[in-house]
């Protein structure tokens, strides 16, 4: 489950208003077993402040049924949804039910849920499901022609040269599952991203990132290789992290039903601790 800080609190307080239907001791019991995260972080401390724009994820089994909070969209043929970071798209060898498919699972049975494409776990933004597996075949296999926009914000450490610029190599994948890149026709994956710059400080630049190809990892191995790592992505070249997270999230997702053929546009606003970054003096 997420929900979204309206005005500035403590964290208790608002996990009680939030879940009303549990008491005062199993809210403290979810803290103190760190089921609870703020902005993708786990937070253990009951007093922990909180301000407007954050967002708070409660991963316990007792919590589910419902509609998921973090649902944007949805009709017969697919959901939309705004993924917090620290969430799963889908399970891992450690982690089965803290996943963005679990909760989407239990939400639509006895009906199935589909993955269509997947984030990192650490990076936030709009994620799309599909409601049957005809759907899904249909919007993996036209993706290139389906998918209109991809946009992506990312904070990244340093300031390009240029304010704007296209990052085009191939990309291959080692046995220990990291992504590199290559400049040699062929050799890999063709991967594209373009970039631009929308805010910059002395030590950061506040990128707005369309890709215009969908390879595993691409943004954050093209950014390494611009020489200018997403902070927060220590696997990818990054020294800093002064948000406890990955600064990667997909702002903005345009694409043609798989069966209406209606445009659909699904936004997801900056997160509140990126713009912060650029507007302390």
């Amino acid at each position: 489950m997420v929900f979204t800080v309206k005005e500035d609190g403590e964290l208790l307080t608002f996990l009680l208003a939030a879940m009303p239907k549990l008491s005062r001791n199993s809210v403290k019991h979810l803290l103190k077993n760190k089921e609870v995260l703020v902005d993708g972080r786990h937070v253990t401390q009951f007093n922990q402040r909180l301000s407007p724009g954050q967002n708070v994820s409660v991963r316990s089994e007792r919590n589910s049924g419902g509609k998921p909070s973090f649902i944007i969209y949805e009709d017969d043929e697919i959901i939309a949804i705004d993924k917090p970071a620290g969430l799963l798209s889908i399970a891992t060898d450690n982690e089965k039910a803290n996943t963005a498919y679990h909760m989407l699972t239990e939400y639509v049975k006895p009906r199935r849920i589909f993955i269509v494409h997947r984030l990192d776990k650490d990076t936030s933004g709009v994620l799309i499901f599909a409601k049957s597996e005809e759907v899904k075949h249909n919007l993996q296999d036209n993706w290139e022609k389906i998918i209109l926009t991809r946009g992506y914000a990312a904070i990244v450490a340093g300031k390009p040269e240029s304010p704007r610029g296209v990052i085009k190599s191939y990309l291959l994948e080692t046995k220990t599952h990291l992504m590199y890149s290559s400049k040699t026709p062929g050799d890999g994956q063709e991967a594209i991203t373009e970039y631009r710059v929308l805010k910059t400080s002395k030590a950061f630049s506040l990128l707005d990132i369309r890709l215009l190809t969908g390879r595993k990892n691409q943004i954050r191995v093209h950014m390494k290789e611009l020489g200018f790592p997403i902070i927060g992505d220590k696997k990818y070249g990054a020294t800093l992290n002064p948000l406890g997270r990955l600064a990667l999230h997909a702002h903005l997702l345009e694409f043609t039903h798989p069966t209406t053929g209606k445009l659909m546009r699904f936004e997801s606003p900056v997160p509140p601790e990126f713009t912060r970054m650029f507007s302390q003096k």
